[in-house]
């Protein structure tokens, strides 16, 4: 599947960092579906952690890749990146993707 991302104007001081990792055995299709202009889609592998801009409002949906199944829903903002509250993250594993290029 291509990794698809769509821009958007506005303020980029309002854009968020946000962490994701795949916990599970199965490959996901990460997206969020929520931005007015288009679409942001990644997949992410087993174990796979990303790292993405996302605006506040925005919701990460979560689906096993290959199904339509919708497996969760996350707000954005709960997925935002604090000072050391992902003291876990190897950024040499990640890579930081905008939603918004």
């Amino acid at each position: 599947m291509a990794q698809t991302s769509t821009s958007l104007p506005g303020d980029v001081s309002k854009r968020i960092l946000c962490y994701y990792e795949n916990a599970t055995s199965q490959v996901q299709t990460v997206r969020i579906a929520n931005l007015p202009n288009g679409l942001f889609e990644r997949v992410v592998f087993s174990k796979q952690r990303i790292l993405f801009e996302a605006l506040p409002d925005a919701l990460l949906e979560i689906r096993t890749s290959g199904s339509t199944s919708l497996l969760d829903q996350i707000p954005c903002l709960r997925l935002q990146v604090r000072d050391g509250s992902r003291a876990e993250l190897n950024l040499a594993d990640a890579r930081i993707d905008s939603a918004y290029d």
